[in-house]
């Protein structure tokens, strides 16, 4: 399939009919054509028609993908080394900051993405058909997706002719057509994308190192078919580096089950609560939005219902099961972060001191297992593993799976990855009382979260291992990514305001006992609205744009912005060494317990992971008459920070 409806030389424009085009648009359209888009498709082709008449250099191309999104822009348009990409609102009397953000969105999208689209100027052009004039912006020398143009006609005319009197080298249309696109979505992004029946190929990269995918779907799917043709019980684990696409792989065989075999209720379970609302409330908003678009009425109350159904909290799942002893409609469940799940102890004691269940004795994974095989004939559970996440107390790791399976559910077939790093060697390990079958399309080894780079995971881990010489050997490679450290937050603040382009999220992160940034405002305990903070824009106050709210690791897990501001307290103070510690009442005590010590590291680790363009670090300057936050218990983090490379700002 190609990745545009339409296309045409300007020189040929002229000679298709109104109607030949919209033949062309309505046979390659994925849904019956109503009235609405019929009419909307003409009057854009007949406004393109009259604003661009007599302009013969140029290729037109109408409805072109833009995978990461999972969305269309209108029309882009090349004329010599220049790219336009056209968003139409045909009736519109005025350019909203939402049409704006979709628009300058995909033009930063074809930038940062596709191939052909690297180095050259993008001009993002959106098109009010009923709107006032406003003057012209253009400046053909500037390589930069984020100035728009906003026009009902004649300034995107201008632009044009402007474009076609360059002397750079022009584009070849086609070439840059077929270029390769490598996207790298947010989960968010790539949850719409999939609940609204894209492909997982369509929307992830592809780069050397990594482990396609599209090969862990297949291999999924593989064992999944052959569970149900020797009508048994699988297992299946995939691990994988921080920012791997696990939490994407999971999605991905969720949705691809539930598409095809709509009778397994495949099902993506996480324990992650924010995780679980934000993209529930995305995904019903999404579905609400493109209904919309297609002509239909979806309430919100419903688009909710059905995005619930298919992300769910495993705790509500592992609830309805001890409420139930019938087997689960779902044949298929996804745990996501599975090395998180509770182990006997932690189980036990909320058993009995919520549910009141006397006696407890199986782990979190041994309940989840056993709640599945109550099915008679097959059924199939993938668990997806993390590794240097966890961040509360009493989550298992992953042993008291392979414990459940060897001394509960020996007749469970398990696969899990074939060897490659530490992670696979050690689940290989663990797994070795079982009898276990490898398959290599089961680890995930390089991170895909930043699209900028891929080795912010490993800087982070020399900052937090205590390795400054790695950390700034390192950071060398990140030429793309910027790492900035300031001690003034409003720096900080107009550091992330300046980079909120298009699409862009931008926030605020601190640690959960990051109690003495009271001061300057970040109150780390105020009531969060996570579905707020990552969906809505500028003009809602509870959202991340605003940089007022902060969010903190237990908010952001699982979840990724553009670029983050972490607010550093002196809960974990570099004085020669790491040092923990935790506020209470009106002072901070040591840390000395060795798991609450991993936890704190942990925390810091997840907020210093979530950027996926850049960062810039936020260290207090103390306040010597305040016996919370003497400037000794800041300085020497800020400096050991600009030791492992963090550029002072």
């Amino acid at each position: 399939m190609e990745r545009w409806y339409f296309d045409c030389s300007l020189a040929d424009l002229q000679a298709h009919s109104r109607e030949a085009i919209l033949g062309r648009l309505a046979a390659q359209h994925d849904f019956a054509l109503d009235n609405l888009q019929r009419e909307s498709w003409l009057k854009e082709i007949q406004h393109l028609s009259e604003t661009l008449s007599g302009i013969t250099e140029g290729h037109l191309f109408l409805e072109y993908t833009i995978p990461r999104m999972g969305r269309r822009a209108d029309a882009v348009l090349i004329v010599g080394s220049t790219i336009f990409v056209v968003e139409y609102k045909v009736g519109a009397k005025a350019f909203t900051a939402a049409d704006r953000r979709q628009t300058i969105g995909y033009a930063m999208d074809l930038e940062n993405f596709h191939e052909g689209t690297h180095g050259r100027l993008v001009v993002p052009v959106l098109l009010a058909t009923a709107a006032p004039e406003p003057p012209v912006r253009f400046d053909n020398r500037r390589p930069c997706s984020r100035e728009i143009i906003l026009t009902r006609g004649p300034n995107f005319r201008e632009a044009v002719l402007a474009a076609g009197k360059t002397n750079k080298p022009p584009i070849d249309p086609m070439a840059w057509a077929t270029a390769r696109y490598k996207p790298t979505p947010t989960i968010i992004e790539a949850a719409m994308s999939l609940y609204a029946g894209h492909n997982v190929a369509d929307i992830s990269r592809s780069d050397a190192g990594a482990v396609n995918l599209t090969t862990t779907a297949r291999t999924v799917a593989d064992i999944i078919e052959t569970a149900k043709r020797a009508n048994e019980k699988a297992i299946i684990f995939i691990s994988g580096v921080p920012g791997s696409g696990k939490t994407l792989a999971g999605l991905n065989i969720a949705t691809a089950r539930a598409r095809q075999h709509a009778e397994e209720h495949a099902v993506f379970l996480s324990g992650n609560g924010p995780l679980v609302e934000v993209l529930r409330e995305s995904l019903a908003r999404d579905h609400v939005n493109r209904a919309k678009a297609e002509g239909e009425r979806v309430t919100k109350q419903d688009a909710t219902r059905h995005a619930s159904s298919f992300i769910q909290n495993v705790h509500h799942f592992r609830d309805e099961a001890l409420g139930s002893k019938a087997a689960p409609i779902e044949r298929v469940a996804v745990f996501d972060e599975a090395q998180r799940a509770w182990d006997r102890d932690k189980t036990s004691r909320f058993m009995r001191e919520r549910r009141r269940v006397k006696d407890w004795a199986m782990s979190e994974p041994e309940f989840l297992i056993s709640a599945m095989d109550r099915h008679t004939g097959w059924c199939v559970i993938v668990c997806l593993i993390g590794n240097g996440q966890e961040i509360h107390t009493g989550e298992a790791g992953i042993t008291e799976w392979f414990s459940a399976i060897q001394n509960r559910f020996p007749h469970w077939q398990a696969y899990v990855p074939t060897a490659r790093d530490t992670q696979a060697k050690q689940i290989q390990r663990i797994s070795e009382g079982i009898d276990a079958v490898s398959r290599p399309g089961l680890h995930l080894s390089a991170s895909i979260r930043s699209f900028r780079s891929e080795h912010v995971a490993a800087w982070v881990d020399a900052l937090l291992n205590e390795e400054p010489d790695v950390a700034r050997e390192l950071q060398q490679h990140l030429p793309g990514y910027p790492i900035l450290v300031t001690r003034d937050l409003q720096v900080c603040r107009n550091w992330l305001w300046e980079r909120a382009q298009g699409t862009d999220r931008i926030g605020l992160l601190a640690s959960s006992n990051g109690m003495r940034l009271k001061p300057h405002g970040i109150h780390v305990k105020a009531d969060l609205s996570v579905k707020n903070w990552f969906l809505d824009w500028e003009d809602d106050v509870r959202s991340s744009q605003t940089l007022e709210d902060v969010a903190t690791e237990f908010a952001v897990q699982g979840l990724e912005l553009d670029w983050t501001g972490v607010c550093w307290d002196a809960n974990l103070r570099f004085m020669g060494a790491w040092e923990t510690h935790r506020f209470s009442g009106s002072r901070w005590k040591n840390v000395n317990n060795p798991s609450d010590q991993r936890y704190l590291v942990n925390a810091y680790r997840v907020l210093l992971t979530r950027a996926r363009q850049g960062m810039i670090i936020f260290i207090p300057e103390g306040e010597d008459t305040d016996p919370t936050r003497p400037a000794a218990y800041y300085d020497g983090t800020y400096d050991y920070l600009v030791a492992c490379g963090a550029r002072p700002i």
